[in-house]
């Protein structure tokens, strides 16, 4: 007998025995909130996406001594989920060892290092607070190399493969990310 399709709450519970390290459990979250707020400005499954920005670093402190698995031990752990095809292959994609082919696993590509770079402009804005931080406070900090120098710039630049422009893209994912300000402690 077929199991049904991954659901939210599943995935939640498998990100919550898989990963002990609440900031990555937070930066989860945040990709899972960009990419169900874009799937909605871009037409995609808003569900889907947000299990593929929710599940994406799965594996991560598992592979972080070792990035040539990161997103692959992940998508072995999902075989069996049931999930669809693009939404592991958006896994894979996002950390290099598949083709972004759909819009998918472009978005998330670019999401997974802003939802970084907007934690850290947050954390370093005078109130600390995601309520306080605009687009533009983003936006400078994303000009300034030296800061957060994990957010891949390029990867965050490549939302405009999409069509959307660097500031709309920030601006987007910064008011996903404000809707869940609470779980994310900011």
């Amino acid at each position: 007998m077929r199991r049904s399709k991954m659901d939210r709450e599943e995935a939640l519970r498998l990100v919550k025995e898989k990963v002990k390290t609440k900031n990555l459990v937070k930066h989860m979250l945040a990709a899972e909130a960009c990419m169900r707020h874009l799937a909605r400005k871009l037409g995609g499954d808003e569900d889907l996406w947000g299990l593929a920005g929710l599940l994406h670093d799965l594996d991560y402190e598992f592979t972080k001594e070792d990035p040539e698995r990161h997103g692959l031990m992940s998508a072995d752990m999902l075989k069996d989920s049931d999930l669809p095809e693009d939404v592991i292959g958006a896994i894979k994609a996002h950390a290099g060892h598949a083709e972004r082919y759909t819009t998918m696993a472009k978005v998330l590509y670019a999401v997974d290092p802003l939802t970084g770079l907007i934690v850290a402009a947050t954390l370093m804005h005078p109130q600390r607070s995601l309520e306080a931080v605009d687009t533009r406070f983003v936006l400078n900090r994303f000009k300034e190399k030296s800061f957060a120098r994990g957010a891949n710039r390029d990867q965050i630049r490549s939302c405009e493969e999409l069509g959307l422009p660097l500031e709309e893209f920030i601006s987007l994912c910064l008011e996903a990310m404000k809707g869940i300000r609470e779980e994310l402690g900011l």
